[in-house]
């Protein structure tokens, strides 16, 4: 098994993220549509970071460099997307642990937020969360849906790190001596 994830190319690694990136955004927008739970800012923040990973994910695929160079630059930049995504997920699910009495208090929607206020300060009023984020409405396996997401996004960051992989493996070939016949 390790043998052949460290032999799959920049397209596979690439197109296995982007399924996988699918597949949350299906479940997240099935819970909301189908399910009527209406996500709260950090939820849509961690969406964001879903579809930014996708599109790298996407973009590398369609690409699909050879050598080292465009793996690693793909997979540094899924990696990133990634990674705001589990520092998110984190956040959310560190407000949901919080006692009530030490939940933040329901601030304005984020409709409004980013009518009125620039993106800087609306990206940091949400992360500093409201009440809205700290509700839990839903558990499977006794999971709230931040927990599951913070799972996905560990899940996809194995994609990225297959791409940083097959940049290292690109790397390693190429500074290989050559056999004289």
């Amino acid at each position: 098994m390790t043998q052949v994830l460290s032999h799959l190319s920049v397209r596979q690694w690439s197109l296995a993220g982007l399924a996988f990136c699918v597949l949350m955004m299906a479940v997240a927008l099935g819970l909301e549509h189908l399910g009527g739970l209406e996500p709260c800012p950090l939820c849509i923040f961690q969406r964001v970071a879903v579809l930014s990973a996708a599109t790298v994910f996407g973009v590398a695929a369609i690409h699909n460099p050879g050598g080292r160079l465009g793996a690693g630059l793909y997979g540094g930049l899924s990696l990133a997307a990634v990674a705001g995504g589990i520092t998110v997920a984190w956040r959310h699910l560190w407000l949901q642990s919080l006692p009530a009495d030490e939940v933040p208090s329901c601030g304005p929607g984020l409709d409004y937020m980013m009518d009125i206020l620039p993106l800087r300060d609306v990206v940091s009023m949400v992360l500093s969360g409201s009440g809205e984020c700290a509700e839990i409405d839903f558990l499977l396996l006794g999971i709230s849906l931040p927990g599951w997401t913070l799972i996905g996004f560990l899940v996809l960051a194995l994609a990225s790190l297959g791409l940083l992989l097959t940049a290292f493996r690109e790397r390693q070939r190429a500074d290989a001596p050559v056999e004289s016949p």
